[in-house]
């Protein structure tokens, strides 16, 4: 039973109470379940939340935890065989999924930049206990499942994971460790266990769906990954095998492709696995071989100009391309790039003057920010064009007093050369669709308050699939305390005069 369950389960009725009054406080009860309860689903449907969403959160841990999203993604997942190891509304997104027979609730960072799934166990020392996200953390038991099996160094999925593994013997238990650049890591074992999901069954509607699933199990986490502010986990939507889109493909569950729509205007959004059919996509080849959704820049483009950047910043020879990354809040320039990005963008305004703050480049402006300055295009193979608007590359920190979303470098390639990297304040309010089966990737500017449609992969239907203001059931978490006493005092009163 969920938390918002309980609550209402929780409001008193008087044994004394006329039949009327009972009648009066069941409906008003059920109302309150009514405006409590969200559908939500697809061919593997999630519900998204902002991480930052609702919370007064310090510019700079957008900074911050874009430091840790590139070092998580640049970091390897190793096999340690001796033991177990803004105050915006922009931020990670997350879903709930559930574990385990029967499943327990887990909310999961929805990661396009890392491959597995892991949760926080049990075992975990270290692993934090509470949230100020809104929301009771859970740790994943095997012993209170019926469904779970560990998954050894000589399985299958291990193997194809990691290769050959040096001095590895019979039910020694695969294990994974990820370091992070600010010094903050996870560790465990590999298990398999039944993962709930919601799955279209047609038009507006859901039902639930499992599939067995190999997974991590989190037995030490340091650092941010046991901050007040983590999660119970990460959910990885690469194209490694060990994926759970991977896995749910190969086991015939849902094609290989996805979609999401974060919505910054109205908040929540949808994301989607399944082949999306409306609205169309025009879509950019991937650059092959690569461990992230990289594609290939070829010019951009600010208030129609096109800007005269050196070719090497476009050199695909190294198949590096660029990162499309919708973990990581801002967007990342090569100097020579950002530079002429904001010379363009701040043209026709020599008399702004700038603050730091925190690190972001910042100015008070009085008027509207799409109608003073110039919109910036990315222009991709294909012809695929990226539009960034000025709310999209400003965010307000106060009143008419605006940041840049624009970031000086940061993101490097193995070689050390600075590549681009382009976050969700540029693909906000754009449906963004990836097709792994057919190694292309592309987006459409759209309202994230609607609907998609998406093909069944089985069956060959087509559902409409709606958009869900997560965001708001957010902040009714948070609330929820006041409400209920509010809600409390008025089934007395009600009671009392009935």
């Amino acid at each position: 039973m969920s938390r918002r369950e309980v609550s209402v389960a929780m409001v008193p009725k008087r044994p004394s109470s006329s039949s009327y009054s009972i009648r009066f406080s069941f409906l008003l009860q059920c109302l309150v379940l009514l405006a409590l309860s969200s559908s939500a689903g697809a061919t593997g449907l999630f519900k998204v939340r902002r991480k930052f969403g609702g919370l007064r959160t310090s510019i700079g841990d957008f900074r911050a935890h874009d430091n840790r999203r590139h070092s998580r993604m640049l970091a390897v997942v190793d096999l340690p065989l001796g033991g177990i190891g803004i105050p915006t509304d922009t931020g990670l997104y997350y879903a709930e999924i559930g574990i385990g027979t029967p499943p327990k609730n887990f909310y999961v960072q929805v990661d396009t930049g890392s491959d597995i799934l892991w949760v926080n166990c049990i075992t975990c020392s270290s692993c934090p206990k509470k949230s100020d996200l809104g929301f009771e953390l859970t740790l994943y038991d095997p012993k209170k499942s019926a469904t779970p099996s560990l998954v050894s160094c000589q399985d299958s999925f291990c193997v194809s994971t990691y290769g050959d593994i040096p001095g590895c013997i019979a039910n020694l238990p695969c294990q994974y460790k990820v370091m992070y650049g600010d010094g903050s890591s996870t560790a465990g074992f590999f298990v398999t266990d039944t993962v709930v999901y919601n799955q279209v069954s047609s038009d507006h509607q859901t039902k639930q769906s499992n599939a067995s699933i190999t997974f991590g199990c989190g037995a030490q986490q340091s650092g941010d990954l046991g901050s007040k502010e983590a999660l119970d986990g990460i959910l990885g939507f690469g194209q490694s095998n060990s994926s759970m889109i991977s896995q749910l493909a190969a086991s015939g569950k849902v094609s290989m492709s996805f979609a999401h729509c974060l919505d910054t205007i109205n908040g929540g959004g949808i994301f989607v696995i399944g082949r999306v059919v409306q609205p169309k996509v025009k879509t950019t080849p991937l650059v092959p071989d690569q461990a992230h959704y990289n594609v290939n820049l070829k010019a951009i483009e600010v208030g129609g100009t096109f800007l005269q950047l050196p070719s090497y910043l476009f050199d695909t020879s190294d198949k590096q391309g660029t990162i499309i990354d919708s973990g990581t809040t801002m967007t990342y320039l090569p100097e020579v790039a950002y530079k002429r990005v904001l010379n363009g963008i701040f043209a026709n305004h020599p008399d702004i003057t700038f603050d730091n703050v925190q690190g972001f480049l910042c100015f008070h402006y009085p008027g509207s920010v799409d109608d003073g300055f110039p919109d910036v295009a990315f222009h991709f193979e294909n012809s695929l064009l990226l539009n960034v608007y000025p709310h999209d590359y400003f965010f307000q920190n106060g009143e008419d007093y605006y940041c840049v979303g624009w970031q000086n470098g940061g993101m490097m390639s193995a070689d050390g050369k600075d590549i681009f990297l382009i976050g969700d304040l540029a693909l906000s309010n754009k449906l963004v669709y990836y097709d792994l089966e057919n190694q292309v990737i592309g987006w459409t500017e759209y309202n994230c308050s609607s609907s998609v449609q998406v093909q069944d992969g089985k069956s060959g239907a087509i559902y409409t699939v709606d958009a869900h203001n997560i965001s708001s059931g957010a902040r009714f978490q948070k609330q929820s305390p006041i409400f209920l006493c509010l809600l409390l005092l008025l089934t007395l009163v009600c009671n009392l005069i009935f």
